[in-house]
């Protein structure tokens, strides 16, 4: 943390700093630019076991993929390699079932070394006793979220010299070690930013914008915030929050969105959560907003994927990723909440108990609210309309097969391989979905077949029928009468806000003092200092 940055940003306050108990590390660079950093790693990590020395060996990488592709061919030149001595590679990441995680922690038998192959995930969040030699590829994925076509983008980016010193550290937590980093010393110096670049500038503010909006702060774009997020994030954000009616056409908190403030979580599942009570599927619905706030529940292992893909099909729902997951939590909670039934489908047991928690949290919510909790038992299509309720923003057309493109943008989406609507004979030709990634390509998370007619009542503002007799005068007009409506709305917002400012004014206390003659008169430093 740049606590210099803090103190200055809450007026210069003193700062204490508590001495970590680290080691000497030394940092050895490399000495021309790696083309390959999977292969410059496996290289390195070999050298570095070939040696005499004792102490384990962690390699940092960006991805599930590259860590896959890291521990096998490592495994692979061990292999050919005569009379070296064994090695255990390990590898951490997120997605990894949590049995698998916790081998990283197990010491090696006698006369072994560990290699533990990891995402940026072990660079603060654990520490792994008996690292001595750190290997830093100098890449992690960031998230970054672009407003304009409402995309996340989840890419492999250099790290920051903060994030290399950090992962340099973890060869000194328990004994003097080395660092090898696969890049020069001119790279770190010239082409690494300083500090990663805030979450607050490349992510979607939807949800704090809501959260400060409920705290009365009027002027976003003047708020003090300590890294400023991009103005066009702030005001897509406001545009969203708009749509989905938590904002009048002035700027200011409906009754709506206070209700939407209430609840933890972004402003389109607190929407769908709010109407889920009125249409009468509210308990479907909350378990569907659980299941998303949590990563993928379904994982893959490495050699068993096509037991993994088969255990999933049986849980999905052709019309809905989201009902394939409102599926698998029933058909979860069907089998008692049993672990054991959860590795035999390849699904992450702990993600699951961490939907259930979060479902009776929102639940507590929703009581305290006087939100009914309903079912709607197998009248699963109005799950669906709920569901567009609150993506319709998020609306995608049939364009070819597999591809769809976004009614608003024109921004082209695919169907991820994973998903439930993936090589159906006959697609939808409207879907919603929950959010937009660019990987290898811009695929759609979490997707949702709807009708055109959903898409046309719950978001007039984007979407209409076209009807019959009636020209485009007509719809001018409209238009017309529309726009007059928001000026008239934004007129009389100006004029109370300005009355407002004049009773802030007028209630002002005049204060008041005894003058002192002298008091307020500047104290100037003689030139010459004498008695």
């Amino acid at each position: 943390m740049d606590s210099t940055k803090f103190s200055s940003f809450f007026g210069n306050v003193p700062t204490f700093t508590i001495p970590g108990r680290t080691f000497p590390v030394e940092t050895f660079f490399s000495k021309n630019v790696c083309e390959d950093y999977v292969d410059g790693a496996v290289k390195q990590a070999l050298q570095i076991h070939l040696q005499p020395d004792d102490g384990d060996i962690l390699v940092f990488m960006p991805g599930q993929e590259d860590i896959e592709v890291t521990c096998e061919v490592l495994t692979d030149r061990l292999g050919e390699l005569d009379n070296a001595p064994p090695l255990t590679v390990l590898p951490i990441y997120s997605q990894l079932p949590a049995d698998l995680q916790a081998k990283i922690f197990q010491r090696a038998p006698p006369g072994q070394r560990k290699c533990i192959v990891a995402t940026n995930i072990a660079e603060t969040s654990l520490t792994v006793d008996g690292i001595m030699y750190v290997i830093d590829c100098g890449y992690c994925k960031l998230k970054v979220y672009n407003p304009r076509i409402g995309m996340d983008a989840l890419q492999i980016y250099p790290v920051s010299q903060a994030n290399a010193r950090q992962r340099a550290g973890r060869a000194g937590r328990t004994g003097p070690g080395k660092a090898f980093c696969l890049y020069t010393q001119r790279q770190y110096t010239h082409e690494l930013l300083p500090a990663t670049v805030p979450e607050i500038q490349r992510t979607n503010l939807a949800n704090t914008v809501l959260l400060l909006k409920s705290l009365g702060v009027r002027d976003l774009l003047a708020f003090h915030f300590m890294d400023p997020p991009p103005q066009d994030t702030i005001l897509n954000s406001m545009y969203q929050l708009w749509i989905l009616g938590a904002l009048d056409g002035t700027g200011e908190l409906t009754a709506l969105g206070r209700q939407m403030a209430e609840f933890p979580l972004d402003p389109p599942q607190c929407h769908m959560l709010i109407v889920s009570a009125e249409m009468g599927c509210s308990a479907e619905v909350l378990i569907i907003v659980s299941m998303l706030s949590v990563p993928s529940v379904f994982y893959r292992p490495q050699g068993r994927e096509e037991e993994a893909d088969a255990a999933r099909e049986k849980f999905q729902v052709p019309e809905s990723d989201h009902l394939t997951l409102l599926h698998l939590y029933n058909q979860w909670k069907a089998n008692n909440y049993s672990s054991s039934w959860c590795t035999q489908h390849f699904v992450h047991a702990k993600a699951l108990r961490k939907v259930r928690e979060v479902r009776q949290q929102l639940r507590d919510i929703l009581q305290a609210q006087r939100l009914p909790l309903v079912s709607c038992g197998t009248r699963w299509d109005t799950v669906r309309e709920c569901i567009c309720s609150a993506y319709f923003q998020q609306a995608a057309r049939l364009k070819g097969i597999g591809e769809y493109v976004n009614c608003r943008t024109g921004m082209p989406c695919h169907l991820h391989p994973t998903s439930a609507l993936f090589g159906l004979g006959s697609p939808p030709d409207y879907v919603v979905y929950h959010e937009l990634t660019m990987t290898s390509r811009e695929y759609m998370h979490c997707v949702t077949a709807v009708d055109a007619r959903w898409l046309a009542h719950l978001g007039p503002m984007f979407f209409s029928v076209k009807e019959t007799g009636k020209s485009n005068r007509d719809k001018k007009k409209e238009a017309a009468v529309h726009l007059q409506r928001m000026e008239e709305e934004m007129k009389e917002a100006e004029q109370k806000m300005a009355e407002e400012k004049r009773k802030r004014d007028e209630e002002v206390p005049v204060k008041q003092e005894i003058a002192t003659p002298g008091l307020n008169t500047p104290r100037r430093t003689p030139h010459r200092l004498g008695l």
